[in-house]
């Protein structure tokens, strides 16, 4: 795990002062690792006693050996996770976290506890549930059970209910330093040269989970094909056309997203590279393919026509012919 570290500690001096919140929000990036980091505080809880003695302990501590393995094996009964379910028989997932699985959840908060001192819910994410079910939680923040945490996972905390946000002790998760980030993949891959690290963490934003999922990707060759749309300013349109056909359709999605994780990075390097008297056409065209994107994902997301425009952002900032 990385960029844990702070949330840890938070938690952990909670626990061992006697002093836990019954809500938890995780607000940060999605692919900063909250889920992962729910799943430890879960673990801990139910296989450690109620806290407050002062222990110096780490989230990983063993501790009971029984609790510790009903949860490796997903079955035990005080940990409930909601999260969005298949839709009827297909993969695909549903758009919300529904009003019926807050109220089932509701209904095993009635129960007593039949392991250990704690039961623990998930909710990953928070911002999936329906207004209902949204609601519905609310109430249950408002009048927790007694030995019940909640653990709530937000990409998106500023469009969470204010009244929800209100009743939780939030951890904030912010994206991981460059240096940080880039020893950390040197030592998971280190068959990656550092030209292709320093790509990857650059795209990456800071996003562990990003840099994971771009490690199988092409980034410096896809870079490289940016950066001579910038230089030259495409005047035929050729290399904007190839790239818009290489990130068009389905198929070609991780692709295109691959295409949108670098450009903000690309961006700024070309930023830092100028002089201070020409770096506002590159802010304006980092904000013009920041529009491209949110207009994109509203609508119906054509990877051909993104592709282009944001291959027309880049064409703007070659210097003019002499």
């Amino acid at each position: 795990m990385i960029g844990h570290q702070d949330a840890e500690s938070a938690f952990l001096e909670a626990w061992s002062g006697g002093r836990l919140h019954h809500a938890w929000l995780l607000a940060g990036p999605q692919g900063m690792g909250k889920g992962a980091f729910a799943a430890r505080v879960a673990r801990f809880l139910v296989t450690h006693g109620r806290g407050g003695d002062g222990a110096s302990v780490t989230l990983d501590d063993p501790g009971d050996g029984a609790a510790a393995r009903l949860v490796d094996a997903g079955n035990h009964p005080e940990i409930l996770s909601l999260t969005r379910q298949p839709k009827d028989k297909s993969k695909d997932l549903a758009r919300n976290i529904t009003i019926d699985q807050v109220r089932q959840m509701i209904r095993r908060l009635h129960l007593s506890l039949s392991l250990g001192d704690w039961r623990v819910i998930i909710v990953d994410a928070v911002d999936d549930l329906e207004t209902d079910g949204a609601n519905a939680l609310l109430k249950t923040l408002e009048e927790p059970p007694a030995k019940t945490l909640f653990l709530l996972i937000s990409h998106s905390p500023g469009r969470l209910l204010p009244t929800i946000r209100s009743r939780c002790r939030t951890l904030r998760f912010q994206p991981v330093a460059s240096d940080v980030m880039t020893s950390w993949l040197h030592d998971l891959r280190p068959m990656l040269d550092m030209a292709e690290v320093r790509a990857i963490v650059a795209a990456a934003g800071g996003v562990p989970g990003k840099a994971i999922a771009l490690i199988d990707s092409d980034v410096a060759v896809m870079e490289k094909k940016l950066l001579a749309i910038a230089a030259s300013g495409d005047p035929g349109n050729r290399l904007r056309e190839a790239l818009a056909r290489e990130v068009a359709g389905t198929s070609n999605r991780a692709r295109l997203e691959l295409v949108i994780d670098i450009v903000p990075g690309l961006l700024a390097r070309l930023a830092r590279e100028r002089p201070v008297a020409e770096i506002a056409p590159v802010l304006a065209q980092w904000d013009r393919v920041q529009r491209t994107v949110r207009d994109a994902v509203r609508g119906s997301y054509d990877g051909a026509m993104v592709g282009f425009e944001i291959g027309n952002c880049l064409a703007e900032l070659a210097p003019p012919p002499r």
